[in-house]
């Protein structure tokens, strides 16, 4: 990005940044690269371990952080939504429909749907009502029904197919309200984490949180107004529905 579309696009100056899901590998290292880099007068981490706490399967403790902000003097100028469920210990993805299971979907579901669809209800009413203000959350080129040629991975696709259209739909209502407000869904690329560490293939570009940070913070640098409602890649590129 040039010097001068970074200075038309630009934050303005000051305002408060909040990052949810802030100790996990993206989350952590965005909030490194946001205080680094002095953009913003405060940057606030928010997890299920933070003080105030907040969980996404929780809307209470999302409802009492965003109070908490709301209370401050400093606009919200950014949000951005580092969670996501993709596995654990009880659960892996799927690769036939005879995997499928009701307890595995409804988790996906409320972790990276539901969850960042409370995040909006409660955030983007504090967004700054002037200037620019970004509402971004991670989504998954695998949550594309137009780029799904694979199969598989049931639960995650159909999640995140759920949020990209959660946050289209709730990009149209911020609009009215906040003209110049972005609302968005990015995906990260396959990242060094513990996410996405058992399905790295060779041949794919992995990169370090830190390097994965720095491209998304670039990427939301460069948004407008003309942006939100769409989903993009860590290089800024439209990504399929």
């Amino acid at each position: 990005m040039s010097e001068s579309q970074r200075e038309l696009h630009a934050f303005p100056s000051g305002g408060v940044a909040v990052v949810i899901g802030a100790t996990g590998g993206i989350g952590k290292a965005l909030t490194e690269c946001l205080r680094a880099g002095g953009q913003f007068a405060d940057v606030v981490g928010l997890a299920r371990g933070t003080k105030p706490a907040l969980d996404v399967t929780d809307e209470e403790t999302i409802a009492a952080a965003a109070r908490l902000l709301g209370e401050r003097e400093e606009p919200l100028r950014l949000v951005f939504d580092a969670t996501g469920f993709l596995h654990d210990a009880c659960f892996a993805p799927e690769k036939s429909l005879q995997q499928l299971d009701p307890a595995h979907m409804a988790h996906a579901f409320a972790v990276n749907a539901v969850g960042p669809a409370l995040l909006m209800k409660h955030f983007l009413p504090l967004l700054a009502g002037d200037g620019k203000a970004v509402f971004a959350t991670l989504s998954a080129r695998v949550g594309s029904i137009g780029d799904n040629r694979l199969g598989g991975w049931y639960s995650y696709r159909a999640s995140k197919a759920a949020l990209n259209q959660l946050v289209r739909t709730a990009s149209i209502e911020l609009g009215r309200q906040r003209k110049q407000a972005v609302c968005v869904a990015l995906h990260p690329g396959t990242v060094d984490t513990a996410l996405s560490a058992p399905f790295s293939k060779a041949g794919l570009e992995v990169r370090s949180p830190d390097q994965a940070a720095e491209e998304l913070w670039q990427v939301i640098l460069g948004f407008s107004a003309d942006d939100t409602g769409g989903f993009f890649d860590h290089h800024g590129k439209a990504v399929d529905w």
